[in-house]
């Protein structure tokens, strides 16, 4: 097609905002020990297991409730909402919240044009509420957690919250919070400082490692979290005008004295490579994006065992899904050499 352009806008970005606080730390540790068919691909896998054999009866009774209802993304949520990073203020704040506004903020948005929606959800409209589930539905917990929300106590939901941050916090945040506050504020100092070296987009993906993400009509801001607890994942997340990255902090930042330690992904990059079954799919969708079912006959392999590679190679940021199908992140490859070349010269 001849295009001939007169418009003399230029395509707008969004403005790339930081926060970080021991609380975020808390909730998506709550998210990722709970998170069982990603644990074994969390840097801290280890650290989390020795963990579990010290918890309590009360908090293992409380994270299985996360498990089962996914209340961690209310906590995310929620935290989105609350001002401050004192944790006192935070349970607090949640214990003052009405009915309706607990369900509101509870509720995932899931775009401008049903923000009414989820405001006659969170006010117990049947059929508002069956909506939201229908236009999440492509996400595999959404529409159970939505449901969830609309059916659960309100009181019961306060407490269940207030409880499982507060011992999470006690537990495992608490004794280490001045080594996890440094490794957070190197690592935001960091990316604050090459953030001036880097159109937004860019800077976006550099960050993230590797997520490429262009602008929305909706969103004017992006908004990065650093986290050291869901390394080597970067979560996404939506709010309104406003996309989040909890993003995974760099080695320097946990290992600020060790120029010899690699970077995480570099190393996940590698080791995910290192196997013929993992390159016979990655050869595959070099050629097309595929559905798992696709894979497993294309390859000759179970599905258990293609569900496996593919978990390490999105671990590794060298796979992604788009629509439900894998699809090969090219750039993530092409970056490798770069990658090692930066690590030898660092």
């Amino acid at each position: 097609m001849n295009t001939i352009s007169i418009t003399g806008r230029k395509r707008e970005s969004y403005r790339v905002e930081f926060e970080y606080s021991l609380l975020w730390e808390c909730a998506l540790g709550i998210a990722a020990i709970t998170n069982t068919p990603l644990l074994d691909t969390l840097e801290r896998e280890k650290e989390f297991e020795r963990f579990a054999d010290e918890f309590s009866a009360k908090l293992k009774t409380e994270l299985a409730y996360v498990e089962k209802n996914n209340t961690w993304k209310s906590l995310l949520q929620l935290l989105h909402v609350f001002e401050g990073d004192d944790f006192a203020e935070f349970t607090n704040f949640i214990q003052q919240l009405s009915v309706e506004e607990l369900a509101y903020y509870c509720f995932p948005f899931v775009g401008d044009h049903l923000q009414e929606i989820r405001r006659q959800a969170s006010q117990g409209n049947e059929d508002a509420v069956c909506l939201l589930k229908e236009v999440t539905k492509a996400n595999h917990f959404f529409p159970g957690y939505i449901e969830f929300i609309h059916q659960v106590d309100a009181d019961e939901l306060k407490r269940h919250l207030r409880s499982v941050m507060t011992l999470w916090f006690d537990h495992v945040i608490q004794p280490q919070s001045e080594k996890i506050t440094g490794m957070l504020e190197r690592d935001l100092a960091e990316k604050k400082a090459m953030k001036e070296e880097l159109a937004a987009e860019e800077f976006v993906a550099w960050v993230t490692n590797g997520t490429e993400y262009v602008p929305e009509p909706s969103v004017y801001r992006v908004l990065l979290i650093p986290q050291m607890t869901y390394r080597p994942w970067t979560i996404v997340s939506d709010l309104e005008g406003t996309k989040v990255f909890y993003y995974p902090i760099a080695n320097t930042s946990i290992h600020p004295d060790d120029r010899y330690l690699p970077d995480f992904l570099l190393l996940q990059k590698y080791k995910a490579l290192g196997d013929e079954v993992r390159l016979r799919m990655l050869k595959l969708l070099s050629e097309k994006d595929c559905t798992l079912k696709e894979i497993t006959e294309q390859l000759d392999v179970g599905k258990s065992t293609a569900h496996h590679h593919l978990k390490l190679l999105r671990a590794a940021s060298i796979v992604g899904i788009q629509s439900s199908k894998y699809t090969l992140k090219g750039n993530s490859i092409a970056s490798l050499a770069k990658e090692l070349e930066l690590y030898f010269n660092q």
